[in-house]
């Protein structure tokens, strides 16, 4: 009994210095190529730094359940990019190169040498242009729900129409828009955080992101990436995994079948264990 006890204590201290080390990591703020302020916060230690970009009108706090498990044993690097959560929204245009500048400007400003770049929707996009911009600094990217097709283009006209009901009415737009990319079951109360996030953020700057997002075509500009490239997906979206390999010199995919888009919040302790293989193997295959 008293063995038992003694456990659980210990265990109750590992807990609360866990999540003690997460509150207490400073935010901080790099600069970006067009001199935005790009906020993020670093956790834990090591040689190999896990860099996470959120999506389209999200903040770090996507990543809320990762950040005490990976930094543990890895460098752990949140971000929000530029117009969202606490970067700076002077920026005119929100286009997925300028993103990809916000991310390479804080591997820079910390120094980071040997960098997984991890991006969740939009941030598939981020990834591969950060990776374009910092070459050397990057041994992997993870897709978390992303890069299904990199053949998916869609033409200036149906940018055009499917833009135009965020134009006129954001936030109710938003709403169902987010609203559908969850299945059947999942939490209520997990949906409206997730919804409310997103359709609270800046019109301009979600509107912009969108825009270009959906303008950009791998199949007239290949993304020429040499690092391997790893997808952890839904289904919800199918992913043609030969058709990536066409563009990519090593493409690898993982599903975890019957969720939504946020798998990082809907599962997220199977998603750690599946994102903790992947880390694994990526650096395992570097050595």
């Amino acid at each position: 009994m008293k063995r038992k006890l003694t456990f659980v204590v210990l265990s109750l201290v590992c807990l609360v210095f866990t999540f003690s080390a997460v509150s207490l990591a400073k935010t901080q703020t790099a600069i970006s190529k067009d001199g935005v302020a790009v906020s993020y916060s670093v956790y834990g230690k090591g040689d190999t730094a896990l860099v996470f970009i959120p999506g389209w009108s999200c903040n770090s706090s996507v990543w809320k359940n990762q950040v005490p498990y990976f930094s543990k044993k890895y460098r752990v690097v949140t971000l929000d990019l530029a117009g969202h959560g606490k970067s700076g929204k002077e920026r005119t245009v929100y286009s997925m190169e300028s993103f990809g500048q916000d991310v390479a400007a804080v591997v820079k400003k910390i120094n980071a040498q040997k960098v997984i770049l991890i991006g969740h929707s939009m941030g598939g996009y981020v990834i591969i242009e950060t990776a374009k911009i910092i070459p050397d600094n990057v041994i992997a990217l993870v897709g978390i729900d992303t890069i299904q097709n990199l053949e998916e283009a869609y033409t200036p006209e149906q940018v055009v129409e499917f833009v135009k009901p965020f134009k006129a009415d954001f936030k109710k737009t938003t709403d169902s828009f987010v609203r559908g990319m969850f299945v059947k079951g999942t939490d209520p109360k997990l949906v409206n955080e997730i919804v409310d996030m997103m359709s609270n953020a800046s019109p301009a700057v979600g509107v912009s992101a969108m825009e270009n997002m959906f303008s950009t075509s791998y199949v007239t500009n290949p993304p020429n990436i040499k690092t391997p490239v790893w997808c952890l997906n839904a289904d919800l979206w199918p992913t043609n995994a030969e058709i990536n390999r066409k563009y990519v010199t090593e493409f690898n995919l993982r599903l975890m079948p019957g969720l939504g888009h946020f798998i990082m919040l809907e599962k997220p302790d199977e998603f750690n264990k599946q994102l903790d293989e992947i880390i694994k193997e990526i650096l395992n295959r570097s050595k």
